[in-house]
């Protein structure tokens, strides 16, 4: 009894390539699906992680008032209407002959505060109760506020890269080119009087100026590259 001859059967074999990752469970002839398979990263998969260092920088800063205005008040009374006028325009001219000679604008708008209290008190000395000069109002130049908060943004970047620059010294790699900068928190407000009195009649003038000083704070959040730290080229 001769025996019978099994079946042929047949074996299918795929070569997959190692770098070809992520297609592990498609389906192959038959509807069967390819086993898992384990295999290494590719050079450039490797270098596609970037290695990155986050850090955060804080600056506050503050400007004084840049400018200051007071108002002369000249009054004068005589029994004729004549007469008080031409005294007040011989006061005013007296006035007019002091600032001038400072080489300060008529207006009285002061940008040297000590020059400003002198003038003052000159006037006051020389001349009697006819003659009134307000208190000094402080304040500051349209724009000093948007250029007090650029300077705090920029000094903040600046704290935020040094610090990023000492702690890749620290652990021994080169702090790269940064990623991401973004401003996370930015204010501001005005100074008060140490001794927060009620009237601003009895502050002195540097304790007006301290009240009207204006601060600025900001915060930053940038994002760095870090790379390895750089071989020295020998030359021959």
């Amino acid at each position: 009894m001769s025996l019978q001859r099994p079946p042929p059967s047949r074996v299918f074999v795929e070569l997959v390539p190692w770098a070809d990752r992520g297609q592990e469970n498609n389906l192959i002839t038959g509807g069967e699906t390819r086993p898992n398979v384990c295999r290494p990263f590719s050079s450039t998969q490797a270098q596609a992680a970037t290695r990155e260092v986050h850090v955060s920088g804080t600056a506050e800063v503050s400007a004084s008032p840049d400018r200051a205005q007071v108002a002369v008040r000249v009054s004068s009374t005589k029994e004729a209407a004549s007469e008080a006028k031409k005294s007040v325009g011989r006061r005013l001219d007296y006035i007019m002959q002091c600032l001038q000679q400072q080489g300060l604008q008529v207006c009285l708008t002061f940008t040297e505060f000590g020059k400003m209290q002198n003038i003052c008190n000159f006037l006051v000395e020389k001349l009697d109760s006819s003659v009134v000069i307000s208190p000094p109002q402080f304040y500051h130049t349209p724009g000093s506020v948007e250029n007090l908060r650029r300077q705090a943004c920029l000094v903040a970047v600046e704290n935020a890269w040094r610090k990023a620059q000492e702690v890749c010294n620290l652990v021994g790699q080169t702090l790269g080119k940064p990623l991401l900068i973004k401003e996370e928190e930015t204010k501001e407000w005005d100074g008060q009087p140490d001794n927060h009195q009620s009237s601003s009649s009895s502050l002195t003038v540097q304790q007006k100026i301290k009240s009207a000083t204006i601060h600025a704070a900001s915060k930053v959040l940038i994002t760095f590259e870090v790379r390895g730290k750089e071989k020295k080229k020998k030359h021959l």
